[in-house]
């Protein structure tokens, strides 16, 4: 899972956490596109460039909002990817006077690059040329649950230096546990004075809103021509052709969704989406990753206090000709598609959002109070932490709650990040279930301190695709995301698999593929499931199945710890400690590979602890040779983690 921000408000972050995330390889972009960001930025009289490693769009968010900057400094640059450009050509960044490239790096899975850093992180293992007179900084965005925190952009930072690069301001470290976009802003604030002495430059005073897009509306345009929700090429929902991807997923119908807990006052489900003729292929472990869209009633509320009509078709087009990036989201489209497929509304906004917009505030003291949220000054930065992140306020609740507040809906929409997709481990076998797939998921609800109702986004939506809607089919647009988390090579290797809650969900697939491969003849080794709940009579997801499993010989011995059902809590920790013996055996002499499935920052942990403790009491070990043995486990592949914070 991506340690780059945006906690999701569904079953999981936006991003799921392969081990070794296999790379999606990406449709290149044709070759007509210039590939030398040195030749466009001498073309365009540029002398900055933020390249951006970014699985949820934070990276890239941060790496805009830096390449606007320079503006205001009197310099002029420009965001990249690394994937659509010679990132070779680095060395040759020294011939243009006074330049400088930042890289904004987000660690993904365990320790890894993004999926669109990878070949530049290839490159930089690889590389032994010469980075003499290139300066750099590197801002990196992590999570501190996760144990590889920042590992991506540590390496990026250390890497540049040893090739000879100038290192011109200190590496930033954005830590999305805490507050990734205070980490942010206090590191820009420092940064932009360092280099205005660094290159002898006076800010501009230019402290306005710069405009990166332009309003178009069309008037008389013809509606074949307009986006209604499609993420890369218009009518690829009308008409669908594989390969299916990020770019152009797959409607898949919804043929299964049932609620799986039988009381309590949490909605737990599982889905299941029909692949059929879609030539998609996966393997237990996987991710699906599906795009939600935001809830109507949202978007309508929006619509109404901007004073606006929704279906005004616009397109927001770039002021920098020269930009790969033409709009923020596929126009030309009506706001109300944007606002409901395009844009995270839902999510607090950003700093950089606030203090944009605050020209639009008619009343001094809101206008003011927007500008101190953005600035990295104490009482600015706890402004923000209470009125935006503690009160989880959404840039409709800020609309409500600041009424001389009224900004022009396409500067809103301009600076509003995307709408992510959410990915899901996949909770069945394609062994078993070749044409569907299957999603296990807990639909999120809570109250703000404000008393306001909040949904997640993704679960909401999920929760109301039922299965034949007034005759149609409900679809939920998806493609697979390959992870490592996968069962082992030989199926006689015994699997030890730890995962309470939704953290069942790769599970219910691993288990699935072990009972086909019995079926098979195949001589398969011990199964092991550890699974926690709440009370066995309310949340004891799949039951039934597991059960079975268990009777079958499938499941070799099923765990399971209620940890309300008495006065002390039983959590999956405590059960390992319970069957240390076993688990010894399983691990130290039968190459055991153990699978970790949930949440990161209290139960992965947890269970790490424990697998400490039984290797210090039965293998006889000191913490540390603990600690090492069960790392080495890790990097054999024998210790395998998908989890969430």
């Amino acid at each position: 899972m991506s340690q780059e921000g945006q906690k999701d408000q569904g079953h999981k972050s936006p991003e799921p956490r392969p081990v070794h995330p296999a790379i999606v390889q990406k449709a290149r972009a044709p070759s007509t596109r210039e590939t030398s960001f040195i030749e466009k930025m001498k073309k365009t009289g540029r002398n900055i460039v933020v390249f951006y490693g970014s699985q949820t769009g934070t990276g890239e968010e941060f790496a805009n909002r830096l390449s606007k900057d320079a503006q205001r400094y009197g310099m002029k640059g420009m965001a990249a990817d690394p994937e659509e450009y010679d990132m070779c050509e680095l060395s040759r960044l020294a011939e243009i006077d006074n330049s400088l490239a930042i890289f904004c790096m987000a660690t993904y899975g365990e320790g890894d690059p993004t999926d669109n850093a990878q070949d530049f992180y290839d490159w930089l293992q690889e590389s032994d040329g010469e980075l003499n007179g290139v300066n750099y900084t590197v801002f990196a965005l992590g999570n501190k649950t996760y144990e590889h925190y920042n590992a991506m952009g540590a390496y990026v930072d250390k890497r540049l230096e040893e090739l000879g690069a100038k290192r011109v301001f200190d590496l930033g470290m954005g830590d999305d546990d805490g507050n990734l976009e205070e980490d942010f802003v206090t590191w820009r604030e420092q940064f932009w004075p360092a280099m205005c002495e660094h290159f002898g430059v006076e800010a501009s005073g230019e402290d306005s809103s710069i405009r990166q897009y332009e309003l178009k509306e069309h008037n008389d345009i013809n509606m074949n021509k307009v986006y209604t929700g499609e993420l890369g090429c218009l009518k690829s929902f009308e008409t669908q052709k594989p390969p299916f991807d990020a770019k152009n997923p797959f409607l898949a119908p919804v043929i299964v969704n049932r609620k799986l807990n039988k009381a309590g006052n949490r909605h737990l489900m599982h889905l299941e989406v029909d692949i059929t003729g879609s030539k998609i292929r996966y393997e237990s472990g996987d991710h699906v990753a599906v795009y939600p869209t935001n809830d109507t009633a949202i978007v309508n509320k929006l619509g109404q206090i901007l004073g606006v009509d929704l279906d005004t078709v616009i397109s927001l087009n770039n002021l920098d000709e020269e930009s790969n990036k033409k709009h923020p989201f596929p126009c030309p489209t009506t706001y109300r598609t944007a606002l409901t497929h395009y844009l995270d509304i839902i999510h607090p906004p950003r700093t950089n959002v606030l203090y944009e917009l605050a020209q639009y505030a008619t009343d001094p003291k809101d206008q003011e109070n927007m500008h101190k949220m953005a600035s990295s000054a104490p009482e600015g930065k706890a402004l923000y932490q209470r009125f935006v992140l503690e009160d989880n306020r959404n840039i409709l609740a800020i609309l409500e709650d600041l009424p001389s507040w009224r900004p022009p809906i396409d500067h809103l929409c301009e600076l509003m990040p995307r709408l992510q997709a959410r990915y899901y481990s996949i909770a069945s076998s394609s062994k078993v279930h070749p044409n569907s797939i299957h999603i296990c998921a807990v639909l999120v609800e809570y109250t703000t301190k404000t008393g306001r109702l909040t949904k997640g986004v993704a679960t909401t939506w999920l929760k109301n695709k039922l299965v034949a809607d007034n005759g149609h089919k409900s679809t939920v647009p998806m493609y697979i995301r390959k992870s490592q988390f996968r069962l082992p090579f030989k199926a006689s290797n015994p699997v030890i698999m730890v995962g309470p809650g939704t953290g069942i969900a790769p599970f219910m697939g691993f288990i699935q593929e072990r009972g086909w491969l019995k079926q098979q003849g195949k001589e398969v080794g011990e199964t092991v499931l550890y699974f926690g709940c709440r009370h066995k009579n309310e949340d004891y997801l799949y039951q039934e199945e597991l059960e079975d499993a268990e009777k079958t010989g499938v499941i070799t011995k099923l765990n399971v710890a209620f940890s309300r059902d008495q006065e002390q809590k039983v959590y999956v920790q405590h059960l390992l400690r319970t069957n240390k013996e076993d688990l010894w055996r399983q691990i130290h002499t039968d190459n055991a590979h153990i699978y970790i499935c949930g949440d990161a920052r209290n139960m992965a942990r947890d269970v790490q602890t424990a697998f400490y403790e039984i290797a210090e009491e039965l293998g006889g070990m000191t913490r540390t040779q603990a600690t090492d043995y069960i790392k080495k486990l890790m990097t054999k592949g024998r210790y395998s983690q998908d989890v969430w914070s």
